[in-house]
């Protein structure tokens, strides 16, 4: 059984057999109809270029269909880290419409949202409405204009902005909802680098009509970039061939580990940089079987 290669020397269709886009959603579709378009429009390109398709993409957390900006995909066999994002942080440039002129201590009162706060999903959310703790890590009011205010809110993954957004008009006493709302981040991505839907298509064409991979390999990065906050665990060839067939990580396989907490949601790596499992860490009562990784997500 042969291992991915390195992340640095994969084709375009291995790197989007494995690869991850920080797409630039825009307004109208939702993120299951932009992932399914994506997916659609790779495997068209890979079937023109006689490549297995890759038959899997996903989003990395739901905006809304009005709702723009960071919306990374992951394509193929990355749709397996989904779970990774989960972990992360989010964060959104927001207009808090006010029913009234924004108040002058408007900013301290955002401040008081800071912190763990109480939350419970709307109707029309997927999940169930029960009440629950979100952190708000960062309410920051960058501008103020007659009864708007313009806001950028650092969160926790599960975060509702448009009920932040209603509590806010609340505390302040004029009633306010949310209006315009874009992500900016989605840890480890931001949108120093988004890519348009446009954009990934035309890199596409360049590589299928002019065999040009240059664009394309531009656009699509490996999924590992999707593991960056995570701890790493580098582990030998020979202990990554036994993970692909179910094995644990055993310690005599283990190059270097991270001092981290046991539970710990860790990555797998061989030298050369490519991501082999996703799992937990154990605790030292469960390491007298030379266990050092209970696998979650296999990788290759």
């Amino acid at each position: 059984m042969s291992l991915r290669p390195p992340p640095d020397d994969r084709s375009p269709a291995e790197l989007l057999a494995f690869g991850v886009v920080n797409l630039d959603k825009p307004p109208g579709p939702s993120s299951h109809q932009v992932s399914a378009w994506i997916r659609d429009a790779v495997d068209d390109a890979l079937e023109s270029a006689d490549r297995a398709p890759i038959e899997r993409a996903a989003h990395a957390g739901t905006l809304d269909p009005k709702v723009t900006g960071c919306l990374p995909l992951m394509l193929g066999d990355a749709t397996r880290l989904a779970q990774v994002f989960l972990e992360g942080a989010k964060e959104y440039v927001a207009v808090l419409e006010c029913h009234a002129p924004v108040p002058t201590d408007v900013e301290s009162v955002a401040a008081e949202f800071e912190g763990p706060i109480y939350q419970k999903p709307p109707r029309k959310s997927a999940v169930s409405r029960r009440l629950r703790i979100r952190e708000i890590h960062d309410l920051d009011v960058l501008e103020v204009e007659d009864r708007r205010a313009l806001l950028r809110i650092r969160c926790e993954s599960g975060t509702y902005v448009r009920k932040l957004c209603h509590d806010l008009g609340l505390a302040m006493g004029t009633g306010a909802h949310m209006g315009h709302l874009r992500r900016t981040a989605t840890d480890p991505f931001d949108d120093r680098d988004l890519v348009t839907a446009h954009d990934l298509v035309d890199a596409l064409a360049f590589w299928l009509e002019d065999g040009d991979p240059e664009p394309l390999c531009e656009l699509v990065d490996p999924a590992e970039r999707i593991l960056e906050g995570i701890p790493s665990v580098t582990i030998a060839e020979t202990a990554a061939r036994e993970v692909a067939e179910g094995a644990p990580v055993y310690a005599p396989g283990v190059i270097e580990a991270p001092d981290v907490d046991p539970d710990a949601l860790v990555a797998c790596f061989t030298p050369d940089g490519s991501a082999v499992c996703l799992g937990r860490l154990v605790g030292e009562s469960d390491a007298e079987s030379g266990t050092v990784v209970e696998l979650e997500r296999v990788l290759v």
